[in-house]
Order: C-alpha cells, then structure tokens, then sequence
C-alpha cells in the first residue's frame, strides 16, 4: 500500500478490532493497522488478513503517513487510561480536521473530556458504542457514534456500511453530541444486563421451582422465541440448554454459577442514581452478579440458612405460560427505566438524543436485539415526546394484561424461596409508578421532624414549603441530621 491511500486506520487488533477490519475491508475500504504489540500485526496480516488489502503498519507514525485526508482513525483499545495513553501519543501526528473514532466502551464523561481536548487541537473525536460481539463486528453490529455532527458526517459512509441492517435501514446513526454515543451504549449494557438476569431466574424458577429438565426447558424458550419474547438472548438461552458436550454432560451444569462483569451495567446504575431516575431492575441485576461472586459464602450459607419446606403444587403447563407473560411484562419495565434515563441524561447535557432511533439502532447485530424494538420505535413515532414506554397504547396494554400472571409468578418464587430480584425490582416499580398517591408523605414527614428539611403541601402550590413544630416546643430542629 502506497502512502495515504487507506480510507481508515483502525489501532488495537484484539479480536472486536480483528474483525471490524475485515468488515471494512469486505466493503471495500482499504485499512491500514496497528497494533502496539508488533507480533500480534504480523499475526493478523499472515492469518485472517492474508491476502487482503491491509496494510500493516509498524509504527503510529506510519498508520497515519498511510491515510487519505481528512484522516480517519479508530481506536480499538481497552477503555481507560489506555484510550489516553494512545491519544496522546496519535494526537500530535494529526492535522486540523482529522477524526479519531473510539469504538471500545469508554465512560462517556471520558468521552467528554477527551471531545472538548481533541477540539480545542482543530481534530474531531467520536466516541462510538459498537455492540454485538465478535460475530456482529465481522458482519454488522450495532454501532451508536456521538460527538460533533460534522464529525459523523466524516465517517457516516464507514459506519453505515459496515453495521448491521434491518428492513434495509442501517444499524447507526448519529445519536447525538459529545458523549451521547458512549452513554446510549453504556445503558444498552445496562439493559442487556437486565435481560440476562430476567431469563436467568425464569430458568431458575423453572428448573429449581417446578422441576423442568433442560430439555423441557430448551422447548419453552423455542416456543417463547417464536412469539413476543422473540429475541437473541432467548435464542441462544434455547440454545445452550440443548448443548452437551463429549461427554454428554449437560455444558450449562458444569459452568461455575458466579457471574462476571466488566463495568458497564455498575455505570449505568451509577449514572441513574446521578440523575434520579429508578432504574432499579438493572440495578438489581448488578447486584445479582456481585452476590453470585460470593460463592464461598452461598456455600457456607446454604449449611446454616434453610428456606421453606415448599415444593410446586400446580398445574406446570399454566404456569409457564404465567411466566412468560411475567417475563415479557418486566423486559417491558426494564426497558422503560432504560429509556427514563436516556431521557433525563439527553435533558442534562443537551444531547439531540432520538429515542425511537435508539431502538431502531438495537433491532440488528446488537445484544440486545429482539422483535419488540420495532414496537419501542413506533411508540415514540406515535408520540416523540412520550414521558414513559409504560404509558404508550401497546405496552400499557402488555403489562396491565400479564399483572396477573406477573404477580402469580413473583409470589410463587417467594413461597419457594427462589431469588427473584429483577422480575421483584420490576414489579414494584410498575407497582409504585402507577399509584397516584405513595407513602413518600410519611418519610417527608420524618425528614422534617428530625431535621427540619420541610416539606410541599397537598393543598399549596408546588414549589412552596413549609415546616412543623412537630415537638410542640416552637423550636426547629438545626437539619444537622440527613437521611
């Protein structure tokens, strides 16, 4: 490859940035590569890359003197003081107008810091969530860009073409300014996160509750992904309770039930209680994971904390049933909150933050992807400036019709003493965000008593507070005591 005539140059070739490169080049873009550790470039070009057009670079240095201008580079590397260790060594090689794209999972107040820096040098910089794995990076994922619009104008043609395509419409598009990209991948993570533990305790409630075998429960989830709960993490659930290996052995029974994290679903907890939003399912979720990692504890635990004497009474074939509607009717609660704290997040750092175009950005290549994404989108096409999914004609609908069944199966986990914390965080949330009235009256009530923190009254306006001389001595407390 002669010098710049590489349409991008792409640092970091672990696996996701390996196959983003042959994606690229697949379109017809010719990449140029770098890698920090030599051997693993060499590897790459004599390996999946031989015989393609990419070019190797040895040096930062000469991955730049390879691009066309404007120049285009996308980091791959792991997010962290690595993305500025990087910068700062690629920053100084580039002119007023070049692009750096972070596709890796960058906090997005990184993001941030990281735009407002590389502007103030004349350079570009897009931080982009991709999502799908290994397997969507080789051949479509999910990829939210966000940071200046004419920056997104620079790579759209590469990132469109490369993302996955639903219904011909490609799976990116600009979500927004500065760290709008990074945050709509953080709280896809924090969904995906919801998700996974949701499906684990229906398979837990079925399983260790009811008494399904695997291969009874393989044929739910096959019957669940034929209809609303049609979904990626359904699938490959079906998938893996149908997987044996040499020996037989069922591989789900031998995998170690502590649970890991990389960070993402913790931000995105973290992120909500900034905001004040209850994105409690989630939330729930990461703690499910911290608690699964206390595995020598469960163990001891298990010898000392009996729970009930109960077994499964009913009829198994209407309680399945009850469960799905219980799963789809808390994916929907789960989804709301996520969408709640898009929200809220877009309003604080003016973002052009387009919710039913974050759907349609999750229906292909992503983790996440599932049929009900095409409701989500039309919910806000109906109404753009929808307050809450819970509200929208086709999802109020879903979940007052599965309350039922949503409660029957809360209530049966309980009594067989199975752990249910997200389909219980949803369900209290759709509970408490349905009433007009809370007991919230009574701990404004307390918070004024011990620490005179006043309160609003039902019958002033809003925005007007007062305090009780609770004690009947005329004296308010300091409000030295907070709670």
């Amino acid at each position: 490859m002669t010098q710049e005539t590489a349409d991008i140059g792409l640092v970091g070739l672990a696996v996701m940035g390996q196959n983003l490169v042959l994606n690229m080049e697949d379109h017809g873009y010719r990449v140029a590569v770098y890698n920090r550790t030599q051997q693993k470039t060499d590897d790459f070009l004599a390996g999946p890359a031989e015989g393609r057009g990419i070019f190797g670079a040895r040096s930062l240095e000469a991955l730049v003197g390879a691009l066309k201008r404007p120049r285009r580079v996308m980091l791959m590397v792991q997010a962290g003081k690595a993305v500025d260790a990087v910068l700062s060594q690629l920053t100084p090689l580039l002119e007023d107008g070049d692009i750096v794209i972070d596709g890796g999972n960058s906090h997005f107040e990184d993001t941030i810091r990281r735009e407002r820096e590389l502007a103030g040098k004349g350079l570009r910089y897009i931080g982009s969530g991709v999502s799908g794995g290994e397997e969507g990076a080789r051949h479509g994922p999910s990829i939210m860009p966000g940071g200046p619009f004419e920056a997104w104008e620079g790579v759209r043609d590469i990132l469109q073409a490369i993302s996955a395509h639903v219904d011909g419409e490609p799976c990116c598009d600009w979500l927004g300014e500065d760290g709008a990209g990074h945050f709509v991948k953080m709280v896809h993570n924090g969904i995906e996160y919801g998700d996974m533990q949701l499906i684990a305790e229906a398979y837990d409630l079925l399983r260790h509750g009811v008494g399904l075998t695997p291969d009874a429960l393989a044929q739910v989830f096959a019957g669940w992904n034929e209809g609303e709960l049609d979904s990626y993490l359904i699938e490959i659930t079906r998938d893996i309770l149908r997987t044996r290996d040499e020996e037989g052995k069922l591989v789900l029974d031998v995998i170690l039930d502590a649970a890991g994290q990389k960070g993402t679903g913790r931000w995105t907890a973290v992120a909500a209680l900034h905001q004040g939003i209850p994105v409690t399912l989630m939330t729930e979720a990461v703690f499910a994971r911290s608690l699964s990692a206390l595995k020598a504890e469960r163990e001891a635990a298990a010898e000392r904390l009996p729970g009930p004497d109960a077994r499964f009474r009913g009829d198994r074939e209407a309680f399945v049933a009850d469960v799905g509607r219980a799963l789809y009717a808390a994916k929907i609660a789960s989804y709301a909150q996520g969408f709640m704290l898009l929200s809220a997040a877009a309003a604080e750092h003016g973002w052009s933050l387009d919710l039913g175009r974050v759907a349609t950005l999750w229906r292909g290549g992503c983790i996440i992807r599932s049929r009900f994404l095409n409701d989500i989108r039309d919910a806000y096409a109906a109404e753009p400036e929808l307050r809450n999914l819970l509200l929208a004609p086709y999802f109020r609908a879903a979940v007052v019709g599965a309350q039922d069944a949503w409660r029957r199966v809360v209530a049966e986990g309980v009594r067989l003493g199975i752990a249910m914390p997200a389909f219980t965080a949803a369900l209290a949330f759709f509970d408490g965000y349905r009433r007009a009235s809370s007991p919230a009256n009574l701990i404004q009530a307390q918070r004024d008593f011990f620490g005179a923190h006043t309160f609003e009254r039902v019958d002033r306006p809003r925005g007007e507070f007062s305090h009780f001389d609770w004690t009947g001595h005329g004296i308010a407390t300091s409000g030295s005591y907070q709670a």
